[in-house]
C-alpha cells in the first residue's frame, strides 16, 4: 500500500488529488486561477468538500474561465447564490468576480499571472523535508509577502493560510512528507 502525506484520508478523490496534482508545478494561468478560485471558496472549510464539489464549481463558474467570470452580471451572482452545488456565499461569489478581473490585470502588468506568482520562488518549487505534521507550516514569510502583495492589489480571501495552501497545491512548494510516496528530493 503506498504511504501518502498524513492528510490524505480513505477517500478515493482525495487520494488521486494527492497522488496526481497536489504538489506538482503548475505554470499554466487557467489552472492557477482555478485553484485560486477554490482556494478562497475553502477558506475556513475543509480541502475535500472542496474537492468534492470541483466538477459543479468547474459547471457554475464556466470551467474557470476567468475572462468570462470578470464580466459576471448581477444576474448570475443571484444565479450562484441558488446553486446548491457550490458554496454559496455572497462574499466569495462577489471576491471571484474581483479575483478575476484583477488577475487580468496582473496579466497584462507581467505577461502572465505564472510570471507574477513564479517570481516570489524565483520561478522554481521549494523543496521542503517535514516528517512530522506538526513540522509543516500554515503560513511561511513567502505568503506572507504574496497575501500581502494581492490585497494591496484589491484580492479577496487572500490570507496568507489561503495563499499557503495555494502554493502547495500548484507546486511553488513541495511539502509531500518524507515517508510518502511523491517525496522525490533529498533533504539537506
Amino acid at each position: 500500500m503506498k504511504q501518502r502525506c498524513f492528510w490524505v484520508t480513505d477517500s478515493k478523490l482525495y487520494q488521486e488529488y494527492h497522488d496526481t496534482e497536489w504538489g506538482e508545478p503548475v505554470y499554466d494561468d487557467a489552472v492557477l486561477f482555478e485553484f485560486l478560485l477554490l482556494e478562497t471558496f475553502q477558506a475556513g472549510l475543509n480541502w475535500l468538500t472542496i474537492l468534492n464539489k470541483r466538477e459543479n464549481f468547474r459547471k457554475a463558474f464556466d470551467n474557470f474561465d476567468y475572462q468570462k467570470i470578470a464580466n459576471y452580471s448581477d444576474k448570475k451572482q443571484q444565479e450562484l447564490l441558488q446553486n446548491e452545488g457550490i458554496i454559496r456565499n455572497r462574499l466569495k461569489i462577489q471576491s471571484a468576480i474581483t479575483n478575476a478581473q484583477l488577475f487580468i490585470e496582473i496579466q497584462y502588468e507581467f505577461g502572465s499571472f505564472s510570471n507574477f506568482i513564479w517570481s516570489f520562488v524565483d520561478g522554481k518549487p521549494i523543496l521542503n523535508c517535514f516528517h512530522q505534521r506538526n513540522e509543516v507550516p500554515a503560513t511561511t514569510q513567502i505568503s506572507d509577502a504574496i497575501s500581502k502583495t494581492l490585497k494591496k492589489r484589491g484580492f479577496k480571501f487572500v490570507g496568507s493560510t489561503v495563499i499557503y495552501a495555494f502554493m502547495q497545491a500548484v507546486g511553488m512548494v513541495n511539502d509531500h512528507t518524507a515517508t510518502c510516496f511523491k517525496f522525490h528530493h533529498s533533504c539537506k
